[in-house]
């Protein structure tokens, strides 16, 4: 049985989804004012590990991911490329979708912008206003925390230090994991015309960025899903914001599961525009690196670890996967005519359980990967000695096809589902 890390109960917990065979996802998608660096994909690709080894299990898998399109940073980094918002989004987007098909990502079924959603966004922010959740200040709406049943909960944030004064945040982000102890915004009120802004029953404005998630969760999938995933920066106020939104509004609990992916390092310390360290696929492929090394690279280590990327980690993480693949390329050149010996048959048959147990715990993929390759070499030295059949060669192919249905690293062509 499939094995999940909890962030909501911090314990490791058998996967039940709602409904038999069929699992709804939420995935935070990126921010699109500017590109995704390596850190962002690394998330986005632990998720994609996520569906595919669902699928590769039987369920039938249906995710909503977000755009953001609009928000405070967005406004600011259009005014200072002297562009359009529009403009600078879908060049931003165009980047992303490029460099997912590069991974071989399986796109969700539901990729919302924050732009589209418009509509149902005011439709929340009214029921909240009507039940008491959330309310109207000089042109703005704001979220009352206290309000919401067990607010703080997937932090296990201690509401005895919130202030008995009442305090609002008006910014759609705050740098930092900081809890901003407070009212949260809904609705950016807009008096003095700026762009961009919708003229609505809520007033001129635009959406915050806290309502977007929910807005497009509910507009697609529906009140309830099985898994929410992030990265672990979610954590800290954004998450709890969403779970918040949405149990207020529905009034049913909104997910069983939260998975959370660590950072990505560089050269041992974090990515920021002050060091100048920041990495992008599409640089790594342009200096002549496979996709699919950049993809193992970066699953290849737990998601729920730190990943330090330097030349010489990439560089060994790429030598294991051409080393697996050179393994299963002597297998082929040594293949004869002949039959399945009782002792291939029997390694070729570990080779999906061995496999999936690894998998089932947590999606511990690099265990799962050596695992395999102990067998794949373990085959070849037998193949140096005795040849392996056709037949035995095509039991190797069909099961690691399988499995890469899940990997997407060890054969050439790209596979999607």
């Amino acid at each position: 049985m499939l094995k999940l890390y909890n962030t909501m109960t911090r314990q490791t917990e058998d996967f039940r989804p709602r409904k038999d065979n069929q699992v709804k996802i939420f995935t935070c998608g990126p921010s699109i004012y500017q590109k995704a660096h390596l850190g962002n994909y690394r998330t986005f690709l632990y998720e994609d590990l996520l569906v595919r080894y669902l699928k590769y299990k039987g369920f039938d898998v249906e995710r909503a991911m977000n755009l953001t399109d609009i928000e405070d940073k967005t406004i600011s980094e259009a005014k200072k490329m002297d562009t359009d918002i529009k403009t600078l989004t879908d060049d931003v987007l165009a980047i992303f979708r490029e460099s997912l098909n590069g991974f071989g990502f399986i796109m969700p079924e539901h990729l919302i912008s924050a732009t589209e959603s418009i509509e149902q966004t005011i439709h929340m922010i009214k029921e909240l206003v009507k039940s008491g959740h959330a309310y109207e200040h000089q042109g703005s709406y704001f979220f009352d925390p206290l309000k919401a049943e067990n607010f703080g909960k997937l932090f296990k944030l201690d509401m005895n230090r919130w202030p008995k004064q009442k305090r609002r945040f008006r910014k759609d982000t705050y740098n930092g994991n900081r809890w901003n102890l407070g009212d949260f915004i809904l609705w950016h009120g807009n008096e003095n015309g700026e762009h961009p802004y919708w003229d609505t029953d809520l007033g001129r404005g635009r959406p915050s960025w806290n309502i977007q998630d929910p807005a497009i969760i509910t507009m697609s999938i529906g009140s309830q899903v099985d898994i929410n995933c992030g990265g672990i920066d979610n954590i800290y106020r954004h998450h709890d914001y969403n779970i918040a939104i949405m149990e207020s509004y529905t009034g049913v609990n909104y997910a069983n599961y939260y998975m959370h992916g660590e950072h990505l390092l560089v050269d041992g310390t974090s990515m920021s525009k002050s060091r100048g360290n920041i990495i992008y696929p599409e640089h790594i492929a342009a200096e002549g690196q496979d996709w699919k090394d950049i993809r193992f690279f970066l699953t290849y280590r737990h998601y729920r670890k730190k990943l330090n990327y330097t030349h010489e980690n990439f560089q060994k993480s790429a030598a294991k996967l051409h080393s697996f693949r050179n393994d299963l390329s002597r297998i082929r050149s040594q293949a004869d005519i002949g039959s399945v010996t009782p002792e291939v048959k029997t390694l070729i048959q570990k080779i999906r359980p061995e496999f999936e147990a690894h998998l089932n715990d947590d999606l511990s993929l690099g265990d799962g990967f050596d695992s395999v390759h102990r067998i794949i070499r373990k085959l070849k030295n037998k193949s140096m000695l005795t040849p392996l059949s056709p037949d035995a060669l095509k039991n190797i192919d069909n099961t690691l096809h399988k499995i890469d249905n899940v990997l997407n690293v060890i054969y050439p062509k790209q596979i999607r589902s």
